[in-house]
């Protein structure tokens, strides 16, 4: 009778004391014990080959000698890295300057829009001049930041959707231009949804409470990215790159159909590998067939986190750890995709749709 007891006062977890001692209590986050598993293991820091970062930001570019960057860059194998936070105007040329002078090769930078007054009369035709000007300057591509859709408003106060439009002629021009549009939506499915036990990015949204939405801050999660969608297919001469594979990752049927749906999306993995490492067979088949129109991308500047990117893209390893639990809680796989694919993500799909790259580096 007393081994049941000591079982039933395990296994309930409604329980505070057992025996009159209080229950152990470990925090989630800290919950995190050394795998038993003995299993092979490839911890990489350097990508097999050389490659093309897409998407990353760095707002030290407009000055000094990038040494210690190019440094951190050499380690990893990284070629060219694509500066997404290039802005415009002076604040862009200031950048492109200092890389075409220090370090002419290495550095790819694109411009950023500025939304405010959008809606005042000659405003879109500004736009357009602008980033003629940019482009002129040394910009090779555009970045969307999230605010649009989130957070951008007009001379009303109204928000400004995706696909308004009022920027019709930018995107037109992308494509006269032959730049791409990498664009970031939204943010993930989760911050939309109820912060509790059935959501899986609830830590995060624990310890990063500004990020939650709803479907009134500012508009439902589906909206906005259909938003993107209609965008998409209204332009189809401009090359679109989805960022963070269009927070569809969790969910790549529907990722497959909306790239058959859409021939000139392409998409990058940045900040969403852990969403691939745990489902390395549907993940490695969807590399298989969209090999051409997927390119490598990080996000946040940390070089020691790459390592999880080539591990999961590179390797057959097994049950293995994200670099961040509020990211992912999950352990992860690798895909060991085969050169020929690893080289087309690396660097080649890059070096078809982003003009300016040194094609030097990659022979």
């Amino acid at each position: 009778m007393r081994k049941l007891s000591i079982v039933a006062c395990a296994l309930l977890s409604t329980s505070s004391m057992c025996y009159g001692q209080e229950r152990p209590t470990i925090d989630f986050e800290k919950y995190d014990p050394p795998s038993s598993l003995v299993v092979p293991e490839h911890k990489l820091t350097k990508a097999k080959f050389p490659f093309i970062d897409v998407h990353n930001h760095q707002n030290g570019l407009s000055s000094g000698n990038l040494r210690d960057l190019l440094q951190d860059m050499d380690a990893l194998n990284m070629k060219v890295m694509v500066n997404l936070s290039g802005g415009n105007g002076s604040r862009l040329k200031a950048q492109t300057d200092n890389v075409k002078s220090k370090a002419p090769n290495r550095f790819i930078i694109f411009a950023n829009i500025d939304f405010s007054g959008i809606g005042e009369e000659g405003w879109t035709e500004k736009a357009v001049r602008q980033l003629t000007e940019d482009v002129k300057n040394g910009a090779n591509g555009l970045k969307v930041f999230k605010n649009l859709g989130l957070s951008v408003r007009d001379n009303n106060g109204k928000r400004v959707a995706i696909d308004d439009p009022r920027l019709d002629a930018v995107w037109d021009q992308c494509g006269k231009l032959k730049i791409p549009v990498l664009i970031h939506a939204a943010d993930p499915k989760q911050f939309w949804q109820p912060a509790d036990n059935n959501n899986e990015r609830w830590l995060e949204l624990i310890t990063h409470p500004g990020r939650k939405r709803s479907n009134t801050d500012p508009a439902p999660w589906e909206q906005i990215i259909e938003e993107q969608h209609r965008m998409f297919r209204k332009h189809p001469a401009t090359t679109f790159i989805n960022a963070h594979f269009g927070w569809y990752a969790s969910d790549l049927a529907h990722l497959s159909q909306l790239m058959e749906q859409i021939p000139n999306m392409y998409v990058e993995f940045g900040a969403v590998i852990a969403e691939l490492g745990r489902q390395p067979r549907m993940a490695r088949q969807f590399f298989e067939k969209y090999q051409n129109r997927i390119l490598f991308g990080k996000d946040s500047w940390q070089p020691e986190e790459y390592t999880t990117y080539f591990r999961v893209l590179e390797t057959a390893d097994e049950y293995f750890p994200y670099h961040k639990k509020y990211h992912a809680f999950w352990r992860m796989y690798g895909m060991a995709l085969p050169d020929d694919i690893l080289k087309k993500v690396y660097y080649q799909n890059a070096l078809r749709i982003i003009p300016g790259i040194d094609k030097s580096l990659f022979e």
